[in-house]
């Protein structure tokens, strides 16, 4: 079998040394995030809607508790209390999941006129959400992607992620700001190109799945993604110091430049899995 052919059968499964640090590097990253998303959905709201208000807050401590729950296990813990906890936490990430489709639906359904939340704002937490809750369920069935497929699916849904970003950043920034919403136009524009390319990318599969492809692939979305995530982190420092007009919380701010970091991060993990199954590297 030469390099490629390795690669095309590489299986991203994990081993019982990897899954705890694996699982709680999840749980720790998304269930801030679900916490934050319960905090901002919240914010939306009107002040009449207190039966969703004592919702989210409800929300906002179960993953907070969870988030500190994970501090208390290490990567040495019981891999059968790991996977315990995982079903646990699924079942939050399933429950914050049905929580945010039921709000989408009140939003388009006009039910809650006056109220700040954008529907795609709703949609792209309910994703990160679901995204959550099959993350954990791969990881106790051990069955993760091949890891060409990883490569691509990943990708696609984490573009999609950047461009919604940059959407939300370009509408939340005050309209007097007109060279910071152009340059979020402009990143919300390349994000749109780069998630179709991904999406063309993955209808070709197999065929697509070679290493050169799949090398271009990530070193193109590498330098977009650095680009947006050097933006946000510019946003969020110019939001703290109260330096641009915007109605974008300070939190939020960091949010989108944590998520954009986590992006890099898997970008430079598929890109090492990519260099060790090269023909290069087996020679």
């Amino acid at each position: 079998m030469n390099g490629e052919e390795a690669l095309l059968h590489a299986d991203t499964g994990v081993t019982s040394g990897k899954f705890a640090e694996r699982s709680l590097n999840e749980i720790r990253f998304w269930s801030r995030i679900m916490k934050e998303h319960s905090l901002f959905l919240r914010l939306g709201f009107r002040a009449e809607d207190t039966l969703l208000i004592n919702e989210a807050n409800q929300f906002y401590r179960l993953f907070e508790n969870i988030e500190q729950t994970s501090r208390s296990f290490t990567e040495q813990s019981d891999p059968e209390q790991i996977r315990r906890f995982n079903t646990e936490v699924q079942q939050a990430a399933a429950n914050i999941f049905g929580f945010k489709r039921k709000v989408l639906g009140l939003i388009l359904t006009c039910k809650l006129p006056g109220a700040n939340n954008f529907p795609l704002l709703v949609d792209h937490t309910s994703r990160e959400a679901n995204y959550f809750r099959k993350r954990l369920g791969e990881l106790n069935e051990g069955k993760l992607k091949p890891l060409p497929e990883a490569i691509i699916k990943e990708n696609v849904f984490f573009l999609r992620i950047m461009a919604d970003h940059a959407k939300f950043i370009g509408h939340l920034l005050d309209p007097s700001e007109r060279k910071l919403v152009d340059i979020a136009r402009n990143f919300s524009n390349d994000f749109d190109q780069l998630m179709y390319q991904a999406r063309d990318l993955e209808s070709m599969k197999p065929q697509s799945q070679t290493v050169p492809l799949l090398d271009q692939f990530l070193d193109q979305n590498r330098v977009s993604v650095s680009s947006l995530r050097d933006f946000k982190k510019t946003a969020r420092d110019l939001i703290e110091q109260c330096k641009i007009k915007s109605i974008i919380h300070p939190l939020l701010a960091d949010h989108v430049f944590r998520e954009a970091d986590r992006f890099l991060e898997i970008i430079d993990m598929f890109d090492a899995h990519l260099t060790s199954h090269s023909p290069q590297s087996s020679q």
